[in-house]
């Protein structure tokens, strides 16, 4: 499947745009390019909104072979970097437009943890919302959605690449007792 000439343009901006980047305590240090964050492994802040429907369905989707990481893998969260000068709620309310859509609707807070792979270094925090309407899917970003099981999320995972870091939220999230 080739990639688009709008995901080429949009993946130009998108590695442009000033991110935040912190320390391994999350303390500020500045803003950088997100390519310039990535090609340097330092680490960045991160929003994960795990958004159910009001079955306790969640949503998951397939991210467009054009993204810097894991191009064309399944997602349990939207979400992504957070500006250089936005906190985590701006930023995961204006990621869970963006990707999928979805304004107007409260976000629960729930956690920071540190995700650190080689490829990906990132303080994440983790949101959950409820939406019961439809899906505005960002084309340069999502391919599809759908809402499913926790259970089958997480099964098709077994079968399928999914994004690491927005696992490790949903795992984090289950394991307090959520979902």
């Amino acid at each position: 499947m080739p990639i688009d000439a709008s995901e080429v343009a949009h993946r130009a901006a998108s590695d442009a745009e000033l991110i935040a980047w912190v320390d391994a305590d999350d303390q500020p240090l500045g803003a950088l390019p997100r390519a310039e964050l990535r090609e340097r492994g330092l680490i960045g802040r991160g929003t994960f909104i795990l958004l159910f429907n009001s079955q306790g369905k969640l949503c998951v989707h397939r991210r467009t072979l054009s993204k810097a990481l894991y191009p064309g893998f399944w997602d349990v969260a939207a979400g992504g970097m957070v500006g250089a000068t936005e906190s985590y709620a701006e930023s995961a309310a204006r990621e869970l437009e963006e990707e999928l859509g979805v304004s107007g609707v409260p976000l629960r807070f729930h956690e920071k943890f540190f995700f650190d792979q080689p490829d990906n270094h990132l303080w994440c925090a983790v949101f959950s919302a409820v939406w019961d309407g439809p899906l505005r899917l960002q084309p340069q970003e999502v391919i599809e959605a759908r809402f499913v099981s926790v259970a089958q999320a997480l099964a098709h995972s077994q079968q399928q690449p999914y994004c690491p870091d927005s696992l490790a939220a949903l795992q984090r999230y289950r394991q307090a007792g959520h979902g």
